[in-house]
């Protein structure tokens, strides 16, 4: 709790510093580290949620990658906005918001179906381990990702971050699905707790996937604290 409390005095300290320009390119950097991040955990998750038979994991990895396309749109967008003081999406944002809506629900789709053949099947994963080690790695990056979006938002008063901001808390949380199926599993070996898990993940892509299409049908990049992209 000292270290968090430290942690975000000296980050809100150095930021209240920086000009508009340095904020601006702060954002973009951070969007591109999201970009990054995502790209890698995906890879990963997906690798190792599809060897060790994990759903959950592997749902993760997918929403991951399509987390990509939409952390495409928004460092187009604040790439635009250190040109111009610019709140909307153009047609390329606006696109990449479809295709992460569309990507999201076949997600869901895939997820719930998987789920329903593996507690039919019995079927359970070899290890849940790795989850658990993904879950935690991702929930120290993105709450720190969070905190830097968010204040740099605040300081730039621009909605467009800090609904950036915000996606990024939503996948904090989803972090946390991922580590509870995977601790219950690997510990207690409760049955059909990574099924369930894989049907945490696939709510939270439905409502990412309904953000998106809303989004998109406004042309605003802004959304509630509860929504993901």
């Amino acid at each position: 709790m000292i270290f968090k409390e430290r942690f975000e005095t000296e980050m809100i300290t150095s930021l209240k510093s920086k000009s508009r320009e340095s904020l601006l390119d702060l954002a973009y950097v951070l969007s591109l580290i999201t970009i990054s991040y995502n790209i890698l955990e995906g890879g990963i998750s997906t690798y190792f949620g599809f060897g060790d038979e994990t759903l959950a994991l592997f749902g993760f990895g997918i929403d991951s990658f399509v987390e990509v396309i939409s952390g495409l749109g928004i460092a187009h967008m604040i790439f635009r906005m250190k040109r111009s003081d610019e709140q909307r999406m153009d047609d390329f944002e606006q696109t990449a918001l479809r295709i992460t809506g569309t990507a999201f629900y076949v997600l869901t789709a895939g997820l719930v179906m998987g789920a329903a053949l593996s507690i039919y099947y019995a079927q359970m994963p070899e290890t849940t381990m790795v989850g658990i080690v993904i879950s935690v790695i991702s929930i120290l990056t993105m709450y720190a990702l969070y905190r830097y979006k968010l204040e740099t938002g605040k300081q730039l008063n621009s909605d467009p971050v800090i609904s950036d901001a915000n996606c990024t808390k939503t996948c904090f949380y989803l972090s946390f699905i991922l580590l509870g199926s995977s601790l219950a599993y690997e510990l207690f070996k409760i049955p059909y707790v990574d099924a369930i898990g894989s049907l945490g993940i696939a709510w939270y892509a439905f409502r990412e996937g309904r953000e998106a299409f809303e989004k998109a049908r406004n042309r605003k990049l802004a959304c509630s604290d509860d929504c993901c992209h």
